[in-house]
């Protein structure tokens, strides 16, 4: 559906990176006064693109409900890097009201940046409408966005049982199919996380094979061990016992 081109002129390992991943936490910036809200909400309306960005990016620290109608509409901003910043900002703003202009903006936006942010928006947005845009962005959209949408699918956990049940299928074929290691780690992630809300049914049971499957056979030393924290943290017999028993014969 996207071509892997999408973000080549950028460095490899940054397509897995959030634009958030270098900044300190919120508790980390308590010396810093944060930005102005008074002052970013009017930036957010600024005729340059680059005072857009930067008011939108303002919201990654500062929760105001007022941000939200300025952020949903810069999601549509000409500029790639405003888009990009807007749906980072509605991720540490989470409203109901973005979540259908966050699934618009993901089936057409170009950008990889930006399906990216927009798709840790979706999740942070722990809405069931969120469920189907971040599954087909699992199966069909270019790594660094695939990547995320694995980990905003563990945000399931907090909908409900049956969007965590809608949510394993996609997280199980990419454990398994992915081409690339960092998704199947963070889809062995993300189950391990909806197992944990799952009763001991035939979802929980499938997922657990999955996990076991993939501890025993991926062929990356990262992934098996990832899929081998899942399994320690669901806590399942099953997976405990395979794990002591391969220890034990020296596979790992």
């Amino acid at each position: 559906m996207y071509d892997e081109d999408d973000l080549s002129l950028l460095d490899v390992e940054a397509e897995l990176e959030s634009p958030l991943d270098h900044m300190e936490p919120l508790s980390a910036q308590t010396e810093t006064p944060k930005p102005n809200p008074e002052q970013m909400l009017a930036l957010l309306e600024h005729p340059q693109p680059q005072q857009r960005m930067l008011a939108a990016r303002a919201f990654c620290d500062i929760e105001d409900a007022r941000a939200t109608p300025h952020l949903i509409r810069l999601l549509t901003d000409t500029c790639p890097l405003v888009r990009v910043s807007a749906a980072y900002g509605i991720g540490r703003n989470p409203n109901p009201d973005a979540v259908e202009p966050l699934i618009a903006q993901l089936n057409r936006d170009w950008n990889g940046y930006v399906r990216k942010g927009v798709v840790w928006a979706l999740g942070n947005c722990r809405d069931r409408r969120s469920l189907a845009p971040l599954a087909d962005a699992l199966r069909t959209d270019i790594s660094a966005v695939r990547l995320w949408a694995a980990s905003a699918l563990a945000q399931m956990a907090d909908v409900g049982y049956e969007t965590v049940v809608g949510a394993i299928p996609a997280l199980i074929a990419a454990l398994v199919q992915d081409p690339v290691a960092a998704v199947r780690s963070n889809c062995a992630w993300a189950i391990g996380q909806l197992c944990r809300e799952l009763p001991s049914n035939v979802v929980y049971a499938t997922a657990i094979d999955a996990l076991i499957q993939a501890f025993a056979e991926d062929q990356d030393l990262g992934v098996r061990e990832d899929t081998k924290a899942a399994l320690l943290g669901v806590g399942d017999p099953r997976g405990l016992q395979l794990i002591e028993t391969l220890e034990q014969e020296g596979w790992f």
